[in-house]
């Protein structure tokens, strides 16, 4: 869909968090479409570290999460826009071209809920949920044990000893009140950290002779020199 807009190149596609920065890095578009649900290191965390080494490229967020959680923490880290993978093929495209413009761009379905949020949000406290309890480092060693990868391979992963992990891991199931695997996969289920099976894609493009990263999981690769996404 990228491609068949005007003035506008893939130029490379990525299939986790890790390799979307690395080739953010050695590609250098003029935007990344991201997706929010990736194995390993998630979107956006990926978004974060992309947005503090290289602030001038701009990261649409495309997703299926529309919650609180996901939004502000997004805006947060520095994405320039978010937009659901629901959305219209026209919306998609200003979405595209309000980023690309150096514009923020937030979708109606999502602007709206975050504006009714803020008008009732002194009518009664507001609930602790289960992604507010947890660090950062806490919701990222949740995803990676509950992908099925062991303390070891999460410490190398994250770049931190297997003990450390272990330390972490206990910490964020006693948050939660998990007492077993099976709870915490269902938890970080609950909380979008992962996905079932087939459920999202990732990818990266070009625009006006500028470039874009988009994070749609895809199986194939785009030849050298088009574009480039995490998938």
């Amino acid at each position: 869909m990228i491609t068949a807009l005007p003035g506008y190149e893939v130029v490379g596609e990525a299939r986790e968090g890790k390799e979307a920065i690395r080739e953010a890095i050695s590609l250098h578009p003029d935007m990344i479409l991201m997706d929010l649900s990736l194995p390993g290191m998630n979107g956006i965390e990926a978004t974060a570290q992309i947005k503090r080494r290289m602030p001038d490229i701009r990261v649409l967020v495309l997703t299926v999460y529309k919650t609180d959680e996901y939004v502000t923490e997004t805006l947060r880290v520095g994405a320039d826009g978010y937009v659901l993978k629901d959305a219209s093929y026209d919306e998609f495209v200003i979405a595209i071209q309000t980023v690309i413009s150096g514009k923020k761009y937030i979708c109606p379905d999502v602007s709206m809920h975050l504006i009714n949020d803020f008008l009732h949000r002194g009518d009664a406290p507001k609930a602790m949920t289960p992604w507010n309890k947890l660090t950062a480092r806490e919701r990222s060693i949740l995803k990676l044990v509950a992908e099925g990868r062991t303390n070891r391979m999460t410490g190398e992963f994250l770049n931190i000893s297997a003990k450390t992990v272990e330390k972490h891991r206990a910490n964020l199931m006693h948050k939660l009140g998990l007492h077993n695997a099976a709870e915490l996969i269902l938890m970080a289920l609950d909380m979008g950290l992962i996905e079932h099976a087939g459920n999202s894609t990732n990818g990266v493009n070009r625009a006006n002779g500028n470039s874009a990263l988009s994070s749609e999981i895809s199986s194939k690769k785009p030849p050298d020199g088009s574009a480039f996404s995490p998938e």
